[in-house]
């Protein structure tokens, strides 16, 4: 059993909900959990989106390059077959980490059948030096890595009834995220390998004045980090001028997450003047039967559950070549996570058998999410500006069966992005560059003393998803993402 004190937490790798719906405005029927505010970076903006520089606003506003992503019976949108890149690149700083892409994506449309296809390959460069002994051996495998993304979709129209159905299947290759190296306090190295696969069904309805859409994902994540320690082994001598003995050794942890989401959107047309008002509504549950042995907090390998929601509430406009939209959404989550004993455990109260929980943390989290964004378009030229705010609150209660103790935390901050785009037409060819920068994050650490004595502990996380019952309050070196993302998108006549 680990030791007492030590904290559950479902895994930080595991829950990457976001990864085959990676553009922001795309994260709706999967919905980030986090603990801390991690500069994770946008490791897994994939595919090209037409709303970037709006904040990604989705609720009343339609994004045909991205739609069909999300919800592939929604690949309705997609009005002529179209091949697109889109080259994203981006850097966390204070040597956080950085990330360059490049997805290669198609879109189809024939009669009623619509679908679409992408891959993407990507290298992800290695944040700060890790190790306690000073920086790692300089090999490459310890200063980038590559990742592989592959997806397809396919829908039809069902004749003339409005409706339209479709299906989608993604798998993503994975050597590393960032920010696992900070996870290992004191690992001379950390390989990673493993793979995540999303696959979902869609429904989508467009009658004369009303939109509907049903969305199932099943979501399954599965990691292995190797991670490489070297120690100090005692001596029994007595010297000035011993030298130090080291001892290398390896621990292999495993990281699973199961996810099974359903979401509702429905959006309606007000008047005549092109208003759009529309809602959403979202549920996951996230299992997690496999959790890392993080170093950075002696945490066990014990299962943990959440259970999230979303609520939205969106408007827009669109009018002659002006785009506007406004997003409101309440995320109201409750996670449960605990460590078991490995061997029979006294306690002020009694005995705790093998299995029983020695440590419980039960998280509720209260977020909300505002976006905002506008859109001009002339005949040849554009731009977007945007703004989104994150705001997180939770609550923790934390109880220590071994030690019969109960503590409470709370925590809050918010994380704010500008978004700007500009938008270039070149006879058919059209041509976006969109720039997202996000402060607000930074690198967690822990007040482990209160007062001024403050020891700082980094936590930072590989996904926007991270949830460790902190072991007391929570400090911040702040930090800012900076993403770049250009796709030229060439229609197929």
């Amino acid at each position: 059993m680990s030791a007492p004190g030590s904290v559950g937490t479902i895994p930080v790798a595991a829950l990457l909900a976001l990864l085959l719906a990676p553009a922001p405005h795309l994260g709706a029927q999967l919905i980030p959990i986090r603990t801390v505010p991690v500069a994770s970076g946008d490791q897994f903006l994939t595919v090209p989106s037409a709303n970037l520089g709006m904040a990604g606003t989705r609720i009343a506003v339609d994004d045909s390059i991205a739609d069909l992503w999300s919800n592939p019976a929604k690949g309705v949108f997609v009005t002529e077959p179209a091949i697109l890149g889109a080259p994203t690149f981006f850097y966390v700083s204070d040597d956080g980490g950085a990330a360059k892409t490049f997805p290669f994506t198609g879109l189809l449309r024939h009669g009623a059948w619509f679908g679409g296809a992408s891959v993407a390959l990507q290298q992800v460069s290695a944040g700060r030096d890790r190790g306690f002994w000073g920086p790692p051996p300089n090999r490459l495998s310890d200063r980038s890595a590559r990742n592989l993304y592959g997806r397809a979709v396919i829908g039809r129209m069902l004749g003339e009834s409005g409706w339209s159905v479709g299906g989608a299947v993604s798998r993503a290759g994975l050597e590393a995220m960032t920010g696992v190296d900070k996870l290992y306090a004191g690992a001379d190295r950390i390989d990673q390998e493993g793979a995540v696969t999303d696959l979902r069904a869609g429904l989508f309805r467009e009658g004369e004045r009303d939109r509907l859409g049903f969305t199932v994902i099943h979501n399954r994540v599965s990691m292995e980090h190797e991670v490489h320690y070297t120690d100090i082994v005692p001596s029994d001598s007595i010297g000035i001028n011993i030298e130090p003995t080291f001892e290398h050794r390896e621990e292999l942890n495993q990281d699973r997450t199961r996810t099974l989401a359903g979401h509702f959107e429905w959006d309606r047309e007000i008047g005549t003047e092109g208003w759009r008002i529309g809602t959403t509504l979202t549920a996951n549950h996230k299992s997690h039967p496999k959790i890392p042995n993080y170093e950075l907090q002696d945490i066990p390998r014990d299962p943990g559950n959440t259970w999230a929601y979303e609520i939205g509430l969106g408007i827009g406009r669109t009018w002659e070549s002006t785009t506007f939209g406004v997003d409101l959404a309440y995320q109201p989550i409750w996670s449960h996570t605990w460590q078991e004993a490995e061997s029979r455990t006294e306690t002020p109260r009694g005995f705790l058998e093998v299995g029983d929980r020695t440590i419980e943390n039960h998280f509720t989290f209260s977020n909300v999410v505002l976006r905002s964004g506008i859109s001009q378009r002339y005949k040849r030229f554009g731009f977007q500006i945007g703004l989104e705010a994150r705001s997180y609150s939770y609550h923790l209660m934390q109880e220590d069966h071994v030690e019969d103790t109960r503590r409470d935390q709370d925590e809050a901050w918010t994380e704010w992005t500008p978004t700007v785009a500009t938008h270039y037409r070149f006879q058919d060819i059209d041509l976006q560059w969109s720039i997202r920068v996000t402060s607000g994050t930074g690198f967690p650490g822990i007040d482990l003393f209160g007062g001024d004595d403050v020891q700082a502990v980094e936590a930072a996380a590989p996904s926007p998803d991270f949830i460790a019952a902190p072991r007391g309050a929570l400090t911040l070196q702040g930090a800012t993402v900076v993403t770049n993302q250009v796709w030229v998108r060439v229609p197929i006549r």
